[in-house]
């Protein structure tokens, strides 16, 4: 059977942005995203508010209504909140009702806290532990593998808010910065004059992933320094004053976003479908054995459409965990390290679950499995002797 091609025309609709205001401090990149929930276009509009802690204040504006979410701090219940939101957005969405808006406050904190993870991970590897034990002010080796999962953590977030069925903001600081070169030194003009430059402080492709990106600077008019929209075209290196700045005029005057705006239509690329398949099967979280196992036979169904390659590295990600399970550790730090270790263990297992026989108890049990077959060794035929001339 071929391939089969897949198309569809497109809508030529304007899809919802996702809105980057980043800026100085005070320049009210916080105060325009609050405004905005007052708005007679949108629906309810979300608040994460992300170690910035002025959500309370800003709903003192006057017809500013939106609703705060509570997060305990990490990483995995920020993105379960945001995941919720994204699914009452579809809800409104489908419902015909107004768009919902999520407001994220900061960006800038999210990426300083997954740097503050990797660097908390890397001083816990083995080598690195023996270094600071030595000198606690040594300087530590960050492996690239840590920075490129601080990345995907980030890279969860921001696909979210890029396909969110809604209207999504997001802000970040900014500032002028010594321009460094690739050596770490600073760069010089032709006069020998240092050169600044204006840096986003968060994940380095933020800018790029967004929509739309507003520049905010204490008395200055806001910029748009880029729109990917066919409404508002902003020139290469000429940023777009707007007086009288607001997001509602932006979303809604400028890019021409309507009731009839949809998501932006943007699958998630990723190189298989091993580590989805894991995580929609809770493998990492389960504890039971046996269901563990019918995943190992459940993922080789025709229906999962996983190739063989797939199948094998989801059954090896199985096998590792039943392993785990089956041999826990026997003291703090240690576990079976040999195979005399996990037979021991497994035979001290078994003698744990077997049940408790009555001496008086004469009854003959049938067995509850079916002993092995004993096989008869063959009869072998002894050679003939030459024979004697």
């Amino acid at each position: 059977m071929g391939i089969k091609l897949k198309t569809r025309k497109p809508t030529g609709i304007v899809p919802w942005p996702l809105i980057l205001l980043e800026g100085e401090e005070g320049a009210g990149k916080t105060y325009s995203a609050a405004e905005f929930s007052a708005s007679e276009l949108v629906g309810q509009m979300y608040w994460v508010d992300l170690a910035e802690g002025s959500a309370d204040e800003y709903a003192a504006i006057d017809g500013a209504r939106y609703l705060i979410i509570e997060h305990d701090g990490t990483y995995r219940d920020i993105l379960e909140q945001i995941r919720a939101v994204f699914l009452e957005a579809r809800r409104a969405a489908a419902a015909g009702e107004p768009p919902v808006v999520l407001s994220v406050d900061s960006g800038t904190a999210l990426w300083r806290m997954l740097k503050t993870w990797t660097s908390e991970r890397a001083r816990r590897s083995r080598n690195n532990a023996a270094l600071l034990q030595e000198n606690p002010d040594a300087s530590i080796d960050v492996g690239m593998n840590l920075w490129n999962d601080a990345t995907e953590r980030w890279l969860e977030v921001i696909h979210l808010l890029q396909t969110f069925p809604g209207i999504a903001i997001i802000t970040a600081r900014g500032k002028q910065i010594t321009a460094i070169d690739e050596g770490g030194k600073p760069v010089k003009d032709n006069r020998g004059r240092v050169l600044r430059e204006w840096k986003v402080q968060a994940q380095k492709d933020l800018a790029f992933d967004c929509s739309v990106w507003v520049r905010m600077r204490r008395g200055r008019h806001p910029q748009v320094i880029k729109a990917r929209s066919l409404q508002l075209r902003v020139e290469d290196g000429k940023p777009l004053n707007l007086e009288n700045f607001t997001v509602e005029d932006l979303v809604f005057n400028r890019l021409g976003c309507s009731m009839d705006s949809q998501p932006r239509q943007m699958p998630a690329l990723i190189g298989d479908r091993v580590q989805a398949w894991l995580e929609d099967n809770d493998v990492d979280e389960l504890q039971d054995v046996e269901k563990l196992r019918q995943l190992w036979w459940d993922s080789a169904e025709p229906d999962t459409g996983l190739t063989r390659a797939e199948v094998v590295s989801i059954r090896g990600a199985i096998e590792r965990k039943v392993t785990v399970l089956e041999n826990p550790p026997t003291e703090m730090g240690q576990g079976p390290v040999s195979d005399a270790d996990k037979l021991r263990a497994a035979a001290e297992r078994q003698a744990a679950e077997a049940p408790v026989v009555d001496p008086g108890d004469v009854t003959v049990r049938e067995p509850t499995r079916r002993p092995a077959r004993k096989r008869t060794p063959a009869k072998t035929t002894a050679a003939k002797a030459p024979a004697r001339r």
